[in-house]
This record gives C-alpha cells, structure tokens and sequence, in this order.
C-alpha cells in the first residue's frame, strides 16, 4: 500500500473526502515525525513503536573501487511491531 491508497482507505472508513483525508494522513505522519525528533520515539499501542537509533561511524567500502572509506555516524528510525500486530500476521 502507498500513500494514495491509504489516503483512500481512510476517505472511505471515515466517509471524507480524499482532501480531508490526506490533512489527517499527513497530520499522523507529521506528529509522529516531531514526536521522534523532540522524544526519541512514539508508541502506538497495539500497532508498533518507532525508535530513533543512531549508527556509529564505521569503516566500509566503495563497491565501484574496492577502496577503503570512512562512513559517517548517522541517525535513523527505526520500527518495532506491537504484539497486536504481529497476531494479525
């Protein structure tokens, strides 16, 4: 499923308009994005939690030279899914 689809998902559960429903898809998308950035994470009871990990610098290489590179600390999000949502798989 992308976007569009859930934007259409949505207009249908909660009989709007796929306007209305892309201002809530994009207002979730949005909250979860800032609560990640200022917390650290968010949870979602019965769904998963998304993490904010941090991955450390690393040596790897350049796989059109094969030479040596240094790769930058990064920071990534990561999911985790709730126990709920792992029953309906």
């Amino acid at each position: 499923m992308n976007k569009r689809e859930l934007i259409r998902n949505v207009a249908d559960k909660l009989h709007a308009t796929q306007t209305e429903a892309e201002k809530y898809v994009d207002a979730v998308v949005d909250g979860i994005r800032m609560a990640i950035k200022k917390e650290g994470h968010v949870q979602l009871v019965g769904f998963g939690s998304f993490h904010l990990r941090k991955r450390a610098a690393r040596r790897g290489r350049n796989p059109q030279t094969g030479e040596p590179m240094q790769i930058k600390a990064t920071k990534t999000v990561a999911f985790k899914a709730g126990k709920a949502l792992k029953g309906w798989l």
